[in-house]
């Protein structure tokens, strides 16, 4: 079942107590769950619903929606996407956490000349929250689900996506993982544009599943590539169900120097995505599922979110649940 089917069905079935009910993981951490209350109201996406996205996917013909889709391009496009937030009452916000109510009014290409003038005219100094979407998702769903998990957050600043190219199959697996891997030139390239930008604040990144993959070999690489000196310019990375290897991100971690010290691990290990992953990845464990006690030891810092609520699938919490949106917010609130 598609992600955003799945979240709608979920959000009917379930009472909203039981999305945000305390658990053995996350329970001792009281202050994860204060943080969604101490945020601001509203997210800056809510009050100004505009979003840049980054794709390496190849545009579709016609320039209208789907967009972009699964095959691979061999230049990175830089889009700016409009967005008709979800209701603004109780009841709509609510919705919206779940079953993510957003939809795409426009997309509009940037010339690549005039990529980073852009964003950092949009920036104006604020902080920049980058979303990494994962496997099976389409360009329309990953923009849906930076909305969501910026609104979730009440992220207080600029957002954007960076979309690489799936063919959104369940049976593409394989094509969803050398693609992620493929993108890591383009991401890199975003970052250093990014970095290099004084009127644009702390950059944070959230990726999820399959994007988490992408994300550490890309910081990987760009660690090789620049050394330390856009350490600073980083805030939070969190590393949402990721589907990795844990031994190579145990390798990769210790490639990453001062990077490492930022990266939060959002785990579960009743995550039956993972699960189906780990069989087809030889049976190694996904750094998702991991104990997080053996994560720990690996200097990062962990948030466990077993057992966290009543869902079939369990991989989408970091959208789904009050909780741990509340520890990814703490985890932007508090980086180094």
């Amino acid at each position: 079942m598609r992600r955003r089917a799945f979240l709608r069905a979920l959000a009917c079935t379930l009472p909203a107590a039981a999305l945000a009910a305390c658990s053995p993981g996350l329970g001792s951490d009281l202050a994860t769950f204060e943080t969604i209350k101490k945020s601001p109201a509203r997210s800056s996406l809510e009050s100004e619903p505009v979003l840049f996205a980054a794709t390496t996917r190849r545009a579709v013909a016609g320039g209208k929606s789907p967009w972009f889709g699964g095959q691979r391009s061999d230049t990175t496009s830089l889009v700016r996407v409009t967005l008709d937030p979800p209701s603004r009452t109780i009841v709509g916000s609510v919705a919206s956490s779940v079953t993510g109510d957003w939809e795409i009014q426009a997309v509009e290409p940037v010339p690549a000349q005039d990529a980073a003038r852009a964003l950092a005219e949009h920036a104006q100094g604020r902080d920049l929250l980058i979303y990494v979407h994962g496997f099976n998702e389409t360009f329309e769903s990953a923009v849906l689900g930076a909305a969501n998990l910026s609104h979730g957050v009440r992220f207080n600043g600029v957002t954007a996506l960076f979309s690489w190219p799936s063919k959104a199959g369940l049976l593409d697996y394989g094509y969803d993982r050398e693609s992620a891997l493929w993108s890591r030139d383009g991401f890199d390239e975003m970052l250093e544009t990014l970095a290099k930008e004084n009127t644009i604040g702390r950059i944070h990144i959230v990726a999820h599943s399959m994007g988490t993959l992408l994300t550490i070999e890309t910081l990987r690489q760009f660690k090789a590539r620049t050394g330390d000196q856009y350490v600073g310019k980083f805030g939070a990375i969190v590393l949402a169900s990721p589907d990795i290897d844990v031994d190579v991100f145990t390798t990769t971690v210790g490639k990453i120097g001062y990077y490492a010290n930022k990266i939060t691990v959002i785990t579960s290990t009743d995550d039956r995505a993972l699960d189906i992953s780990k069989r087809m990845a030889g049976g190694v464990t996904r750094l998702g599922a991991a104990d997080s006690s053996q994560i720990r030891q690996l200097g990062v810092k962990v948030v466990d979110a077993s057992g966290l609520d009543w869902g079939l699938i369990k991989h989408d919490r970091f959208l789904s649940n009050t909780e741990v949106r509340g520890a990814v917010r703490r985890a932007i609130d508090t980086a180094d």
